[in-house]
């Protein structure tokens, strides 16, 4: 008699020859598809293999020993993970040199910028694979959960690391994302864990990941989420007389057309034999959330809907084909749809569908000349079309590609990078005048020293160029482009020092700071304002901008016995972004919109035992909503405090954790972006459990 058991444990089986079988299928793809890129008559210098993999945290890193050239910030594990934070977009308000746009609720769009060049200059990069949006050139981060997430970086310029895709050497900062990868404890075939969250707003906000060890060497994980809430909260709005500045109406209201019902699926299989790694996920993200609009003219509820499908489905895999000759390819494929509604009968009704679809391709190539001196090969190609169900729309294609360039040297304690990379980008249209081919070189040039050996103290610089493109938004659309933009160019100067010190005398002491003073100059600069609606935008060319600012970050971790840890982060920014294009205008040398001068925060963590405490601050200083720095278009500063308390247990033999979440303590009344007021006191309770 056949049981049900016994039909798993067969389906199991078939499934496990199978993920076996594709390990297998992989290793041959790889001599097949690469062995054209075998140097011919290529002589090496003898030395041992010296590369190695590094396992931080369940976090896969492939580089050489020594330290990065580049500067970079981090939050992984345990830290990122006890962060008053929802989304990714929450976790980067506490990296330094970073400026979010938050429109506000938890389901308001979130696009992030670093260091004043705009968001559209940010690489955002998942699990190594470019997030892209050929209509807006902007990713909303509020897509992305931190339920699943081990660790997240920003780099200024690029990763300190060449052995990567041309496109990665394309911006001028770069953001990583990293996913859990499996681990499994001797004799653990599967490890579960489960996320339930509710608070204000009516959020209900469950979660699910899972595990499976296929194999020694094939591991495959399953992770689901579900957003709902009803956007609704508290807010104050105030009218200010033109002139005077006196106050002539003052009341509280409730935010509406702010809900959201979100899903997120994602599936990864990673697997590694014979000097050989590769990974696949697919990925798909289902969201319907009203967009709650400015606060103008005492209206408050706005009738436009935006609907979100978005999926990708990627792969790569790195193959030692020797140990002078490493390479790595990847591909990608996405589609997007987005649905716009607007009902609101006091101005045109619209109901608008959105299609993407792009396909990314990359191989890069390292080649060890000698055991201090790495070249880089890469070339990429990307193609992006978009349709759209409106009238007129000219249904634009485009044709991208890149090769790069890229060499590190080391000489004792001198580290040096340097990179070029050609990038040659074809715009086709059907019913409207397509621009002009375009062609750019972008070189850049990092350098690092360490002058004591005993001591881990660091000089860093860089020079970067780079340039993108405008979107289809900014070229094609009749109400919101602009087809006489240009390209927008960038010029990045750094310095900067870094020091490290662990001190285990008494107790273990860790502590660190790095100070960097950088110059931007960015030509033609692209800036986009919201129009009426958060989906609809304002395209502008500002012409030049010079941005000079100071960043400095310090941390200290101690710890006096195994059961009490205090860990400190402080970090500040201070930025001047003026626009500098024409002295008959009459902002000229003014502050550019929403860059404020000064912006900070603070973290302190202390655990005990199985509890925990946190606390964090976040400061953004004034500011101005317009090109003109006068009191009329003045926004005060702002500043929140969160706080959150946790506490680990078992129950009946399962790993369990409750936490307690209370954001904006003091009911702060503030806004990210003018007339979108952000929530007052809220509060989140979370239960995690894992297996």
């Amino acid at each position: 008699m056949v049981t049900v058991p016994h039909i798993r444990a067969v389906a199991f089986h078939v499934v496990l020859n199978l993920i076996n079988e594709m390990n297998k299928v992989f290793q041959g793809i790889t001599l097949v598809l690469f062995v054209g890129f075998l140097p011919v008559g290529m002589e090496a210098s003898a030395q041992s293999f010296t590369d190695s993999i590094h396992h931080i945290e369940e976090v896969v890193i492939e580089s050489k020993s020594f330290k990065e050239v580049i500067s970079s910030q981090k939050l992984k594990g345990e830290e990122l993970q006890r962060l008053n934070s929802h989304s990714v977009a929450d976790a980067l308000r506490f990296f330094a040199g970073v400026q979010l746009k938050d429109y506000g609720g938890v389901g308001g769009i979130k696009t992030v910028n670093i260091r004043s060049m705009g968001s559209h200059h940010v690489g955002v990069y998942y699990d190594g694979v470019q997030l892209s949006n050929a209509q807006n050139g902007q990713v909303d981060l509020g897509m992305y959960s931190l339920d699943n997430i081990e660790s997240i970086s920003l780099f200024n310029g690029q990763k300190s690391e060449i052995f990567q895709a041309a496109k990665d050497f394309n911006s001028a900062g770069s953001i990583y994302l990293w996913t859990r990868r499996p681990h499994f404890n001797p004799g653990q075939s599967y490890r579960l864990k489960a996320n339930v969250r509710t608070g204000s707003f009516d959020l209900v906000n469950p979660s699910a990941m899972i595990d499976l060890k296929l194999s020694d060497n094939v591991s495959a994980t399953f992770n689901a989420e579900w957003l709902s809430s009803s956007g609704k909260y508290k807010f104050r709005y105030q009218r200010r007389a033109v002139k005077t500045g006196e106050i002539v109406y003052d009341t509280t209201a409730v935010r509406h057309n702010g809900d959201i019902r979100a899903t997120r699926l994602e599936a990864a299989l990673n697997g590694m034999a014979d000097n050989l790694r590769w990974s696949l996920k697919a990925y798909n993200y289902t969201s319907g959330r009203g967009v709650p609009g400015a606060i103008v003219n005492n209206v408050w509820r706005r009738g436009e809907r935006i609907d979100d499908n978005n999926s990708f489905v990627q792969g790569m895999f790195t193959k030692q084909i020797s140990k002078n000759y490493r390479m790595r390819a990847l591909g990608k494929y996405s589609y997007y749809l987005t649905k716009y509604v607007n009902k609101d009968t006091t101005v045109l009704m619209i109901d608008n569908v959105y299609r993407q679809q792009e396909l990314y391709l990359s191989t890069s190539n390292l080649f060890t000349l000698r055991h201090n001196w790495d070249v880089n090969f890469a070339y990429d190609f990307q193609w992006n079309k978009m349709d759209a169900e409106m009238y007129g729309f000219v249904y634009p294609r485009r044709y991208s590609h890149m090769v790069s360039l890229a060499t590190d040297y080391a000489l004792g304690p001198l580290k040096m990078q340097a990179s070029v990379v050609l990038t040659h980008i074809d715009d086709e249209t059907k019913k409207a005048e397509s621009p002009a081919d375009k062609t750019e070189w972008t070189p850049a040039v990092y350098l690092s020293y360490r002058p004591f050996r005993r001591t881990d103290l660091t000089f860093r610089a860089f020079f970067k160029k780079s340039f993108r493109m405008p979107t289809f938004n900014d070229l094609y659309y009749a109400e919101m482009g602009n087809s006489k933009l240009t390209p927008e160019y960038t010029t990045q100067y750094n310095i900067g020092v870094a020091y490290n010190r662990q001190d285990k005398a008494r107790g273990t002491w860790d502590v660190g700071f790095q100070v960097d003073a950088y110059i931007n100059k960015v030509t033609d600069k692209i800036v986009a304002y919201p129009k009426g609606a958060q989906f609809r935008w304002t395209m502008l060319n500002l012409g030049k901008v010079d941005i000079k600012g100071i960043e400095g970050i310090a941390r200290v971790t101690f710890k006096p016995n195994r059961n009490l840890a205090v860990t400190g982060k402080l970090q500040y920014t201070y930025q001047e972004a003026i626009d500098v294009t024409s002295p008959a205008d009459n902002y000229y040398r003014h502050q550019i919109p929403y860059i404020p001068w000064h912006s900070g925060s603070a973290i302190v963590q202390v655990q005990y035992r199985q509890w925990g405490l946190d606390y964090s601050f976040i400061y953004t200083g004034e500011r101005y909503n317009q090109q003109e720095n006068i009191i009329y278009n003045h926004v005060q500063p702002w500043y929140t405090s969160d706080i959150s308390l946790l506490y680990d247990f078992t129950f009946g033999g399962i790993g369990c954790r409750a936490m307690m979440e209370v954001n904006n303590l003091f009911s702060q009344d503030y806004d990210v972006i003018l007339n979108y007021p952000m929530p007052k006191r809220n509060c989140r309770f979370t239960l995690r459990i894992e297996l």
